[in-house]
């Protein structure tokens, strides 16, 4: 009788063991809905980009828990930047962010910096065109520079100090051209004042004016790139993103692209973000993103780990030279 009672203790105490390390060996994963921050308004590229992911993510099962996209533009993204920097530890928190994540706190001097969150993973770069109304008469930059020279023209763009109006700068730099440069909140906004003509020109993510590209309402001058996007599928009738020149190749000598990358608060763990990393692969390997990478002609450099925070350290100094050169720094 002892004996059969030490087995049943010993069976038991096995099947607890087995137990125990099966659950130590569950990989974490969310156990409520998952927000994501915009740091911009809607219909900008971030935007797009965010609600890809979650739309991607819901039709692909990819995660048991939703995700729930929240537009926070407040401050040029400050709102969204500090919230998420003060969630420590919150692992169901996504940021999706662009280069606002230097450029405002250089700008504003408030109490952030991106090494305040945890880098995820860099899912892309995003490139900068140069447009114009279709209906306009410039067909190449020396075009627009050369009207730029009689008159002062305007230059829609998303923001103060940020990245559009950095490239602004860069231009009358280079150009000695002089624009009155008017902010909007988002990049969607900002290509709908072009095809009404509120301005004269704009420096819109791809992403942001295809669509109305494809209806024949803008026209693309150039590229800020040292290379022409490699997409050669027709967006118009006679032209692919492929076809845009490089602005360098037509004599205006300013490069500039743009981060598309995920962060987390502070305090969470190595396991929640590779549980992030591994989903964020799934979604780039699905065919809604490669067309979405393809529609918004993305530069689809992915770095993480020590690339990517080697990457961001540069950056950051980057954009700090370029703003103290354009007087945006705060004082």
């Amino acid at each position: 009788m002892l004996k059969a009672r030490r087995s049943v203790l010993r069976l038991g105490a096995v099947v607890l063991a087995t137990c125990c390390a099966a659950a130590a060996a569950a990989a974490w994963e969310p156990s409520k809905p998952v927000q994501l921050y915009v740091p911009a308004g809607t219909g900008g590229g971030a935007d797009q980009m965010a609600r890809m992911i979650q739309g991607i993510v819901a039709k692909h099962e990819l995660m048991k828990q939703p995700i729930v996209v929240q537009n926070k533009a407040g401050g040029a993204g400050a709102e969204a930047f500090l919230e998420v920097k003060e969630k420590k530890g919150d692992a169901h928190l996504l940021l999706i962010t662009l280069s606002s994540l230097f450029t405002t706190p250089l700008a504003t001097g408030i109490p952030f910096r991106w090494t305040d969150l945890t880098p995820v993973k860099m899912l892309a770069l995003d490139e900068f065109v140069l447009w114009v109304n279709s209906e306009a008469p410039y067909k190449s930059v020396a075009d627009l520079v050369a009207a730029g020279k009689t008159q002062k023209l305007r230059m829609g763009g998303t923001g103060s100090r940020q990245e559009d109006h950095i490239i602004t700068v860069a231009i009358t730099k280079a150009t000695g051209v002089q624009f009155n440069y008017v902010p909007y909140k988002g990049g969607g906004e900002v290509a709908v004042q072009l095809v009404g003509g509120h301005v004269d020109t704009t420096v819109n993510n791809p992403i942001e004016a295809v669509s109305h590209w494809k209806a024949g309402k803008l026209r693309p001058l150039c590229v800020f790139d040292s290379k022409p996007m490699p997409y050669p599928e027709k967006i118009t009738e006679t032209m692919s993103w492929a076809d845009i020149p490089t602005c360098k190749s037509q004599g205006l000598d300013v490069e500039y692209l743009m981060l598309r990358g995920i962060f987390m608060p502070p305090g969470v763990t190595e396991e929640q973000v590779r549980f992030y990393r591994t989903l964020l692969d799934k979604v780039r390997a699905t065919p809604e993103w490669r067309e979405l990478m393809a529609q918004g002609a993305f530069n689809q450099t992915a770095l993480e780990g020590a690339e990517f925070r080697a990457w961001l350290e540069r950056e950051e100094e980057r954009h700090r030279r370029l703003m103290a050169e354009a007087g945006f720094l705060a004082k």
